[in-house]
């Protein structure tokens, strides 16, 4: 029996932290070999604001690099860069035509980003529908989102249902799939917010190329909140996010947690927190220095990862062109 197919993605647009990591790709490492699984590069998603040309090119090869160094199996897994595959340009714009204006308007991550800027692209408008296209494109069932994007997965069901009405029974309902601890990291220097990759604070986020003293450094700076130690019932924000990237590090259960940090004074717990966090992301930078300094290597895992998925794309836009009655060699040649 064929398993169902998996697919998640991310940016190529600032350093990937701890947040990245624990929320993503921790998850897809643990459960990639239970389904067929694609992992996206997305970098049209990542040009809907400027990026400077030579810095997007390095920045997907280190993602590729961080996703295999995490432990993704690309004899298993396919890591693609989402622009290598032309389906999913193809497949937005047939889903905007679908796509009523009044959802988008909607949705939340936009109205928070438009606010942000002097002037915004319709790229950033649309994106909802290219991130619907990456997912439909591909019939995957299971999209293990972080919970910031869960309203985006509910626009994809709906503008699957949508489609499925107007041109029959076309694409799969996709399902998400959250991590049952550390899918929402918040940062290090506000608790209140979550971590981000495009924040420019120096004690936001834990990179996951940051030396250890480094590391160190930005934890013992984390917020934490006006109590002395470390109380289960009073605790605020900062402290509960340190206990968290803990936890979702060495996996401790909730008794346990509470066995071993309640009443520990706050400069112990940024102490354990740091060692935690380093002891994790040390091999992972070893593995990632080794395939980088491979030559090549990176770009061939892209490369098998496009051509391994582009014929499931193909087939799929070839499909949904079919329904909507546009032209397509298929329907000339079967008349």
């Amino acid at each position: 029996m064929t398993p169902p197919r998996v697919l998640s993605g991310v940016q190529p647009s600032g350093n990937l932290h701890i947040g990245n990591y624990l929320g993503a790709l921790a998850n897809w490492v643990r459960i990639q070999h239970d389904y067929e699984s694609i992992f996206c590069i997305v970098d049209l998603h990542a040009i809907t604001v400027y990026q400077e040309p030579s810095e997007l090119r390095a920045r997907i090869r280190e993602l590729t690099a961080l996703f295999l160094a995490a432990g993704i199996d690309p004899k298993h897994s396919h890591i693609v860069a989402q622009s290598t595959v032309p389906a999913h340009a193809e497949l937005a714009w047939l889903l905007t035509c679908v796509t009523p204006m009044g959802w988008l308007e909607r949705m939340t991550q936009y109205k928070a980003k438009a606010a942000a800027q002097e002037s915004v692209g319709s790229g950033l408008f649309q994106y909802p529908v290219l991130m619907a296209a990456d997912i439909l494109l591909y019939q995957a069932a299971i999209v293990p989102v972080g919970e910031d994007q869960t309203q985006h997965l509910e626009l994809t069901r709906d503008i699957a249902q949508r489609f499925n009405s107007l041109y029959g029974e076309t694409f799969v309902m996709p399902a998400t799939k959250l991590p049952a601890v550390g899918a929402r990291v918040m940062g290090l220097d506000d608790p209140e917010t979550k971590m981000s990759k495009s924040a420019t604070g120096a004690g936001h986020a834990v990179a996951l190329l940051d030396d250890p003293a480094k590391i160190r450094k930005t934890i013992m700076r984390a917020t934490t909140d006006s109590n002395p130690a470390v109380d289960f019932e009073t605790m605020g924000p900062g402290v509960a996010n340190l206990l968290r990237i803990f936890q979702a590090f060495n996996e401790w259960p909730d008794d346990r947690m509470k066995a071993h940090f309640t009443g520990m004074r706050y400069g112990d717990l940024k102490k354990q927190v740091a060692e935690a966090t380093i002891a994790v992301l040390e091999p992972m930078q070893t593995r990632y220095r080794e395939i980088v300094a491979e030559p090549g290597y990176v770009d061939s895992i892209l490369r098998e990862g496009a051509e391994a998925v582009t014929p499931i794309a193909d087939s799929t836009v070839q499909l949904v062109k079919e329904r909507m009655g546009v032209y397509t060699y298929t329907a000339i040649s079967s008349r």
